[in-house]
């Protein structure tokens, strides 16, 4: 395994959400972790690995801020420094347009920097891909075709992409054909832009892997007043949980919070029988009922 236990040694992925819920931030930490033998979140690298990372259209210092932040969770976890392991591609540094790597042109070009390398993120297919049309099947087979020489090779490679209007991967489906696994992110039902990167991660494809290890989970990222980065992980059903607390406290009834949470009524009506064996009586504020 590359990343234990989502990324396999020569997998091809695709992470993907709607713009603005952190898959960059999601993909450099993944990229981050490879290179130093460290652990992002709940996953963890076996040993160091050589990563390449293109970037198709963040200003370099945006990209330089994001990795240093990710770096010192990572090596506070107990990775290796990544030296020359991770290295980056990105719009600012380049002195011509960044190659369309949907053409075999723009892979030629970036030929001499994925020699050797066991992972290429590609952020993302929108910047990275823009010759053809995103929802023609045919267009895609080009990127495809180079990702499978890269597999043959010995390469990882973990596409980024944007979703569309119904959360979905944008475009065609015949991208995830051949994909090892598949992971979307999106905001929980009750989030609010001031809490900053705050999503749920879903399994949508995996070949790898089986059980637990698939399961949902919801991540948030602070800041501390030391400005080092604070990840917390936690399962969906106690992020679900906590926030139907909150509903019945504030008086909804269980109609109402299934539907603001997106739950089905008995999945709404076994988080109040849940709060009221905690807590007692709901609605007025909650009371908590002492232990004997």
């Amino acid at each position: 395994m590359l990343l234990d236990p989502i990324l396999p040694e020569q997998g091809l992925g695709m992470l993907y959400s709607y713009r603005g819920i952190g898959k960059t931030f999601f993909a450099l930490g993944i990229g981050l972790a490879v290179a130093c033998g460290g652990q992002f979140l709940c996953w963890r690298a076996p040993r160091p690995r050589r990563v390449l990372y293109v970037d198709g259209e963040l200003p370099a210092r945006t990209l330089q801020d994001r990795c240093n932040l990710i770096l010192m969770g990572v090596l506070a976890a107990g990775g290796d420094a990544p030296q020359e392991r991770f290295q980056i591609v990105t719009p600012d540094l380049q002195d011509r347009p960044m190659p369309d790597l949907s053409t075999w042109e723009g892979q030629s070009l970036l030929e001499p920097l994925v020699v050797g390398v066991d992972l290429v993120l590609l952020d993302n297919l929108s910047a990275l891909c823009r010759n053809g049309s995103e929802n023609e099947g045919e267009d895609w087979l080009p990127v495809q075709q180079w990702a499978l020489d890269l597999r043959r090779r010995g390469t990882a490679v973990l596409f980024v992409h944007h979703a569309g209007k119904n959360k979905s991967q944008r475009g065609t489906s015949r991208r995830e054909d051949l994909l090892d696994t598949v992971i979307t992110l999106k905001h929980p039902a009750d989030y609010d832009p001031s809490e900053g990167l705050r999503c749920e991660v879903h399994f949508e494809k995996t070949r790898a892997m089986l059980g637990e290890s698939a399961r949902p989970f919801e991540v948030q990222l602070k800041i501390d007043p030391q400005d080092e980065p604070i990840w917390t992980v936690r399962e969906i059903e106690d992020g679900r949980f906590r926030q139907a607390s909150e509903l019945f406290a504030s008086g909804l009834s269980v109609r109402k919070v299934a539907k603001a949470l997106g739950v089905g009524k008995s999945t709404a009506g076994r988080y109040h029988q849940k709060l009221v064996a905690d807590c007692g009586e709901v609605g007025q504020g909650l009371s908590h009922r002492p232990s004997s």
